[in-house]
């Protein structure tokens, strides 16, 4: 999607004109936001015993805190992002930071756990406008030709937020307090704010009544092959992440998983490396190798989990695949959707957060009824037909060859 000069102006000092190089240090502004959303997301997880005793609740309900920042991005995300499209980007960027900050803030000095549930749902909401904003802003900083590249550059934050920050994260909690984690959490909000003025353009959103509504968007040619794919291929993934505790029984390697979900993390950032590298001509190629390579690595498990090399090999390729995964499904919507794009974001948001939501829910019932072993080709039975829609949806969701040069 190419932005025209004749884009009206919100305000003096607002740009419409992309660049043909690209800006680094505004997408890593971008960046950093994405990682900060991922750490608020999941950082509970780490510290849920320490989080119980600080609220005086059940673990159950401290786990709580996981669930309501996902109820909070899937209820925001579209209509947030409707509300706000004729705003200026960087204004919905610092309003996105902001919430973090605030609420966050509350997460670290709340002793009520009633409030500690709805600052979590507003720090989920938090999320949603910023994924229902970061892939479009980025995108549009530059030329056609760069989108690809820029948009992976701006969502590296989350595959390091996953391999290091939720480690670093837990590590200082349990060095000085989960409340201390929040803190700090809020204290890189302040930061980021300086930053994003600093580096980040002002681009102008879409005056109202501009552009595609939810329902144009939803029915447009490739949108709906790719929300497909990427509720089947999101859903396997959070049952696998979700569960990995058990999945590594039966090769006895529960005292490794830290060992473990560092090999996934580390793969998954050189995945976003090589998509980077190769989603403007490879973007098909990418996404059907990725969904293949995962598929390998389920079956792996599904016919012989017990042996390390074999988990080692499983977690390496998966974490290899999911690495890109974002920026690759984001990149082929936003394509799809042309005008809509902002739009078909939001949608994203809100399919990603149902699949992990469902992740959890369905990886419990299969563990509980069937076990590890039937997961495995659950998981393998969601990535094939993945694989299947992505082939079939060549004409408009996942376009063979380069994509469009400005």
């Amino acid at each position: 999607m190419s932005i025209q000069t004749s884009v009206p102006q919100i305000d003096e000092g607002v740009r419409a004109t992309p660049t043909h190089s690209l800006p680094i240090a505004g997408l890593l502004a971008l960046a950093m936001t994405g990682f900060i959303a991922i750490l608020t997301e999941t950082l509970p997880a780490g510290l849920l015993p320490e989080i119980s005793r600080g609220l005086t609740v059940p673990e159950a309900w401290a786990g709580q805190l996981v669930t309501l920042y996902a109820l909070g991005s899937v209820a925001a995300a579209i209509p947030l992002t409707a509300a706000t499209r004729s705003w200026s980007r960087r204004t919905v960027l610092l309003l996105a930071i902001a919430l973090f900050f605030v609420f966050n803030t509350v997460t670290a000095l709340s002793s009520w756990y009633w409030l500690t549930l709805v600052a979590r749902f507003m720090a989920g909401v938090a999320a949603g406008i910023t994924w229902g904003l970061v892939p479009g802003y980025s995108r549009r900083m530059v030329a056609v030709h760069l989108q690809g590249r820029a948009m992976a550059i701006a969502l590296v934050g989350t595959p390091i937020a996953l391999a290091l920050g939720v480690p670093a994260g837990t590590w200082l909690g349990d060095l000085l307090g989960w409340r201390a984690a929040f803190g700090v959490m809020s204290a890189l909000t302040v930061v980021l704010v300086f930053w994003v003025l600093w580096k980040a353009p002002n681009l102008p959103g879409q005056q109202k009544g501009e552009g595609p509504s939810v329902v144009d968007v939803f029915l447009t040619p490739g949108v709906r092959p790719v929300l497909f794919v990427i509720l089947a291929w999101m859903l396997a993934h959070n049952i696998l992440y979700t569960y990995i505790a058990p999945f590594l029984v039966p090769a006895h390697m529960t005292q490794g998983i830290d060992a473990v979900l560092l090999v996934f993390g580390l793969a998954a950032i050189v995945g976003i490396w090589i998509t980077g590298t190769l989603i403007d001509r490879w973007l098909r190629t990418l996404v059907l190798a990725s969904l293949a390579v995962f598929s390998l690595a389920s079956a792996a498990l599904a016919v012989d989990g017990t042996l390390p090399l074999v988990v080692y090999f499983a977690v390496a390729s998966w974490g290899l695949t999911f690495g890109g995964a974002a920026t690759l499904l984001q990149t082929a919507s936003a394509d799809a959707a042309g005008e809509g794009a902002d739009t078909a974001q939001s949608m994203i948001v809100t399919v990603w957060n149902a699949a992990i939501a469902g992740g959890g829910l369905v990886g419990g019932i299969l563990l509980d009824t069937t076990g590890v072993g039937a997961m495995a080709w659950v998981l393998l039975a969601l990535l094939v037909v993945a694989l299947f829609i992505a082939w079939r949806s060549s004409a408009h969701a996942f376009k063979p060859g380069r994509r469009a040069e400005a």
